[in-house]
């Protein structure tokens, strides 16, 4: 019997597919952009009529349509009318899964042109968004709300996904205090509170950033239960904590800067306490894993951050006078655990 499947393409050809591949993300960036999902959102549409809702020309936005559907994110029916599929469901500003705002962000400049940089980043060991962009990626979002804000959109959406598999992964029963240090808007910690009627919490992060988290536990009945507190990490964390809780936070940064955020959080534990970071754990060896792989290559041209290995997190841990003690996989990522050496 004949195999069904297709033939292996040629070399040369797997090359053109990986490298177009920034074409297709640029696709999917502008139907996330032109908001296309959210016109779809009561059911099949001409394109026309989706070109006059996002405010697009008509026979242009086919095009793109047409090569979105081939990608899979929409289907065409006769009469080049349109319809979601499950995959393209993500890309609604309402669903409960939404990227839509992490494809608009890798959309933009400020991320896909530091891409560019990555052969200089290669060369030297150091971040392409300075060199791109003319400052660093902090000092940048901090000068351009319009792009920090899709930014902050994006992370949200990006941390929404490891929530559940972290929050099912990971027992938090025991812990009096979890201090989530740079918790953003904090939906981590209150989906663990939520979890775990016996925990308090502490979101710690800057203090712009805190103000816009209270909503979030308000919201949720949670507000008795948690303190916001702003503050900058380097300088110190909320003391008394039972656990210190960095999701997607140390992977930000060299070693260096990474020690100063670890030492203040030992520092601060009380006695029996534990440093919690939820990562991407790279593999030791040959285990492939393209999207940490790739995720390791994003941290590095943004902002000289790092995926790390078990290995790397226990050498990390030691200098800091922490001794990793286990690994909890959560999905694509781990609960990554150390106590006091």
């Amino acid at each position: 019997m004949q195999s069904s499947s297709l033939p292996k393409p040629p070399p040369s050809v797997r090359v053109l597919q990986l490298a177009t591949a920034s074409w297709m993300a640029a696709a999917v960036s502008a139907a996330a952009e032109l908001g296309v999902a959210d016109t779809l959102a009561d059911g099949p549409r001409p394109a026309g009529e989706i070109a006059r809702a996002v405010g697009a020309d008509a026979p242009t936005l086919y095009r793109l349509m047409r090569a979105c559907a081939d990608i899979g994110l929409f289907e065409e029916h006769e009469g080049e009318v349109f319809a979601l599929t499950e995959v393209g469901e993500a890309l609604r500003s309402d669903a409960p899964t939404s990227m839509r705002n992490f494809a608009r962000w890798v959309g933009l400049a400020a991320d896909r042109n530091t891409w560019a940089g990555l052969a200089d980043s290669v060369r030297t060991g150091e971040p392409a968004f300075e060199k791109v962009h003319g400052q660093n990626v902090w000092d940048f979002m901090r000068d351009r709300a319009d792009v920090s804000g899709i930014f902050d959109d994006a992370m949200t959406e990006a941390s929404r996904q490891l929530i559940a598999p972290v929050v099912g992964a990971y027992d938090f029963s025991g812990i009096g205090t979890l201090v989530d240090v740079a918790g953003g808007h904090g939906a981590l910690l209150a989906a663990v509170l939520d979890a775990h009627p016996g925990v308090r919490g502490v979101l710690y992060d800057q203090a712009d950033v805190v103000v816009g988290a209270k909503q979030t536990f308000r919201e949720r009945g949670l507000e008795d239960r948690v303190d916001t507190v702003g503050g900058d990490f380097f300088e110190s964390v909320p003391p008394g904590g039972d656990a210190y809780l960095l999701s997607n936070v140390i992977h930000d940064w060299d070693d260096a800067n990474s020690l100063k955020i670890l030492t203040n959080c030992r520092e601060a534990l009380a006695d029996g306490g534990r440093v919690l970071l939820v990562e991407a754990v790279m593999p030791e060896r040959s285990e492939p894993s393209p999207t940490v792989t790739l995720m390791d290559l994003n941290m590095l041209v943004l902002c000289g951050g790092r995926q790390r290995t078990e290995t790397e997190f226990a050498d990390l841990f030691a200098r800091a006078g922490l001794r990793l003690t286990r690994i909890v996989r959560a999905g694509l990522h781990s609960v990554v655990e150390a106590v006091r050496a």
